[in-house]
C-alpha cells in the first residue's frame, strides 16, 4: 500500500457503465483497492476499470442488496467505500475522509449527503438533498441488507460526514422515465410477493397527487425551477405506476 493511500477498498457494482466508471474510480485516488463486480457488461466498462487498476469480477444479477454484499466480500480491506457507478467522491469529501480516517470507529457506519445533477443543474430541493447515504463502513460490523430494491447498509450506529457524494442521476428525461418504469415494476412485484399491501383504488387515485404536492410544494421542489417540476411529476408518475402494476399483478 502506497504511503498516500488509505486502507480502504472502493467497491462498485456495474452493468454497461462505460460512460460513468472512469469518473467514479478517479474520484477516489486515496483508496488502496478497487473492486468492480460486473454483471456481464456488453460495453467497455470492464476494460476501462482494469486500465485504472481495478480488480474486476463477473457475477450474474442477484438483486441490489445481495449483489453489493457479494462485491463487499471481494474487497481486500475491511473498510469499504461503496459507490454506485454514477456517483463520485467530491473533492471536499476526499479531503474529509483523509482528515477523519484515523479516528473512524469500526462499529460506526458513515453517512454522506448525496447531491444529484440533473437537467443541467444540481438539484437541492424536492427531497433530493441532502439524501444521506451510508457508504463508508467496516465490513466486520456493517453490511448491506438483502433488499432486492431499496437496499441499505445496516450498522450498529451511524455518524454523518459534512461533504457530499456527487450523483449524476439521469442522462435525460427518457432515462428518468425508463428508470421509473423499471423500479415501479420491482416495487409492485415486491409488494405482491410479500403481501405487504393490497391493491387500493383510493391509493391509486390519491397517492400520486399527494406525492407531487410533497415534492414540489412541501419539499420546495419549485425552487429548482422547471427541473424541479419535472422531477415532481416523475415521482408522482412512478407512484402511479407502482399501484397500477400492483393491480395488474393481482388481476
Amino acid at each position: 500500500m502506497s504511503l498516500d493511500k488509505l486502507p480502504i477498498s472502493l467497491v462498485v457494482i456495474t452493468l454497461n457503465e462505460e460512460k460513468n466508471i472512469r469518473a467514479c474510480i478517479e474520484s477516489a485516488p486515496f483508496v488502496s483497492d478497487i473492486v468492480i463486480l460486473d454483471s456481464f457488461s456488453k460495453d467497455k466498462t470492464k476494460e476501462i476499470a482494469i486500465s485504472l487498476g481495478a480488480r474486476v469480477f463477473d457475477q450474474s444479477w442477484l438483486g441490489f442488496g445481495p449483489q453489493k454484499n457479494k462485491a463487499t466480500e471481494l474487497a481486500t480491506y475491511d473498510w469499504v467505500l461503496s459507490l454506485d457507478a454514477d456517483e463520485c467522491v467530491s473533492p471536499e469529501l476526499h479531503a474529509e475522509i483523509r482528515q477523519k480516517f484515523a479516528s473512524l470507529n469500526s462499529t460506526t457506519g458513515y453517512l454522506m449527503p448525496r447531491k444529484s445533477f440533473y437537467l443541467g443543474r444540481w438539484i437541492m430541493h424536492g427531497g433530493w438533498y441532502p439524501d444521506y447515504q451510508l457508504r463508508l463502513f467496516h465490513r466486520q460490523n456493517s453490511g448491506w441488507n438483502q433488499g432486492e430494491i431499496h437496499e441499505k447498509v445496516e450498522s450498529l450506529k451511524t455518524e454523518k460526514f459534512q461533504s457530499c457524494i456527487q450523483h449524476y442521476v439521469f442522462t435525460s428525461i427518457s432515462h428518468q422515465v425508463i428508470t421509473n418504469d423499471k423500479y415501479s415494476s420491482l416495487q409492485a412485484k415486491q409488494m405482491h410477493e410479500n403481501k405487504s399491501a393490497a391493491f387500493s383504488l383510493f391509493r391509486l387515485l390519491v397517492k400520486p397527487p399527494v406525492k407531487f404536492f410533497e415534492n414540489y410544494i412541501f419539499k420546495r421542489g419549485f425552487m429548482d425551477g422547471l427541473p424541479g417540476f419535472i422531477i415532481a411529476v416523475g415521482s408522482a408518475y412512478s407512484v402511479f405506476l407502482k399501484h397500477a402494476k400492483l393491480w395488474e399483478l393481482k388481476k
